[in-house]
């Protein structure tokens, strides 16, 4: 915290489940999953995220696109629903041009005013992630993009969570904010305060030794969360 500012310094978003929705590509799979599009979406999601855990950890890295990539594949085959090249490169197409969630953008500028620095700190590749956030029109609100690619790794590997070392904070001075558990988790286990967006009140966090500083349902909620209470 500096001067007349309460909050925190800097604020890391995560992307992908926290200010844009990866939900929103249902619409895009309708068209070849039918009544399945929901369950394709959520299929997608999980295995998007258990490829890049599987990665990390055998360091044999390929980024956070190609992982995409590999999880419609799988999606495809595991719903029996053949896609043909040019589908595939059309539904990834659209996973560039997912959602923000509507509580993003108030949130980020009633944070901006009040004088935080708001940087995304990411899985997705810096390109993929700057178009994201540029469809939404919430860009101008990010001072920089911290690309896990940058280092050949994903979340919650350590080193992910020292890229906020490039902008001058670590530790306390420093608050992530996601959606994801399991980013929550390595966030804090690295020594970073970190806030949980729960969304969906039926979510439970993760039974380990790590907890969220602060629980909020949606980014709305974040700039009062962060506040010192009187």
């Amino acid at each position: 915290m500096t001067g007349k500012n309460p909050l925190p310094l800097v604020i890391a978003f995560d992307i992908y489940g926290t200010v844009v929705d990866p939900g929103g590509i249902v619409g895009a799979l309708g068209e070849t999953f039918g009544a399945q599009a929901a369950l394709a979406a959520r299929l997608w999601r999980d295995k998007q995220l258990e490829f890049t855990f599987r990665r990390a950890l055998m360091r044999r890295y390929v980024d956070f696109d190609r992982c995409t990539a590999q999880a419609l594949g799988h999606v495809s085959g595991e719903l029996g629903v053949e896609l043909s090249e040019e589908r595939t490169r059309a539904l990834l197409e659209a996973y560039l041009h997912l959602p923000a969630y509507p509580d993003a953008e108030p949130a980020l500028r009633r944070l901006k005013s009040a004088g935080c620095r708001i940087v995304a700190l990411t899985n997705g590749t810096e390109k993929s992630v700057r178009t994201l956030l540029k469809h939404a029109g919430i860009d101008g609100f990010f001072e920089t993009i911290l690309s896990a690619d940058s280092i050949r790794t994903f979340k919650p590997d350590p080193p992910v969570y020292d890229l906020l070392k490039r902008v001058g904070a670590s530790g306390e001075k420093a608050w992530l904010v996601s959606g994801n558990p399991f980013d929550v988790i390595g966030a804090k286990a690295h020594g970073l305060k970190a806030a949980w967006v729960r969304r969906d009140p039926r979510r439970i966090f993760d039974p380990w030794e790590f907890a969220p500083d602060v629980v909020i349902g949606n980014l709305e909620e974040l700039h009062r969360a962060m506040s010192p209470q009187p």
